[in-house]
């Protein structure tokens, strides 16, 4: 691994317990190494013009993985002066561009979190441990959230086809929105953890789906190809499942996961499982609803019906 990813393996830790990420990392050993690289590779004077110095860098690292990989949504607030003053170093590096759209793609989910956090603290008197937010405040402000966001440039000149192929594959076509969650609609887009493409999958969910996964022959990063085998992917989530948040919730954090909780806790029903989910895929489920309706006007109950 060459040591300017070691930086954003450890900015995308958050995605270790999804069904994305099946390669095990040691956060203490990866914490280490990103130290010694920040001392090594980046000057002093780079994080004093943008305000942040290394330790700061350092602390940011390990409560992002430990935010993230939690089920307590707010924590995610005190985070993001940080992470809008790191994302342009990302930026500065070349082979780092498409990584800093990873941070950049999640700034959404500070803002969020804060907003959440804003909100339940205006209705509770005991401000040290606020509870969960209910599934339902989680769509609502991420419904804001969404709506003034124009769509990525990316999606005009592959949404087409994209339809085509979830249609053929007997999916509702407007889950080809989830591209824009996961990458923006760039199938370039590569997250340190070792996801890629549109559709952000991992080696091993790849091979499961028929994609050669190799060094010179990547089909992840073939939009068509990847679009087809997250629509497969999905299709059978939602088999298993039978609900399209528990799928989409499998999807981001596994199969497994959402299964042991469901039977846990005795219910069929992601509102009751959703504060036990890792942060990202408490996230990742009402934004994609929320995308859904802007850019189709769509809930995921209607989505239902339109499975073949």
């Amino acid at each position: 691994m060459k040591p300017i990813l070691i930086l954003l393996v450890l900015l995308s830790l958050s995605a270790s317990p999804s069904a994305h990420a099946q390669q095990q990392l040691d956060p203490a050993e990866l914490l280490r190494d990103a130290g010694d690289w920040l001392t090594e590779n980046i000057d002093d004077s780079v994080f004093d013009t943008l305000g942040v110095d290394q330790f700061r860098v350092r602390q940011f690292l390990h409560d992002l993985h430990r935010s993230f990989q939690g089920n307590y949504i707010y924590d995610l607030a005190a985070l993001r002066d940080t992470a809008i003053q790191l994302q342009p170093v990302l930026e500065r590096y070349e082979e780092t561009q498409p990584y800093a759209a990873w941070l950049k793609a999640h700034l959404d989910d500070f803002d969020v979190s804060q907003k959440l956090r804003d909100q339940i603290s205006a209705t509770v008197t005991n401000k040290l441990r606020l509870p969960p937010p209910s599934p339902q405040l989680q769509r609502t402000v991420w419904v804001r959230a969404i709506d003034s966001k124009p769509a990525p440039s990316g999606a005009k000149s592959q949404l087409a086809r994209l339809k085509q192929i979830f249609a053929e594959e007997k999916m509702p076509r407007e889950l080809v929105w989830l591209a824009e969650v996961e990458s923006s609609f760039d199938p370039r887009a590569q997250s340190p953890a070792g996801a890629a493409g549109l559709f952000q999958l991992m080696p091993a969910t790849a091979r499961s789906l028929d994609l050669s996964v190799g060094l010179f022959d990547d089909e992840r990063l073939h939009p068509e190809k990847n679009g087809r085998a997250a629509a497969r992917y999905l299709r059978e989530l939602h088999q298993r499942f039978g609900d399209w948040r528990l799928a989409l919730a499998a999807y981001n954090c596994g199969p497994t996961r959402v299964a042991d909780l469901l039977k846990k806790h005795r219910t069929k029903t992601y509102g009751v499982i959703s504060p036990y989910l890792p942060v990202e895929t408490q996230m990742y489920v009402p934004k994609v609803e929320a995308t859904l309706r802007k850019r189709e006007g769509v809930t995921l109950t209607s989505l239902k019906r339109s499975v073949g």
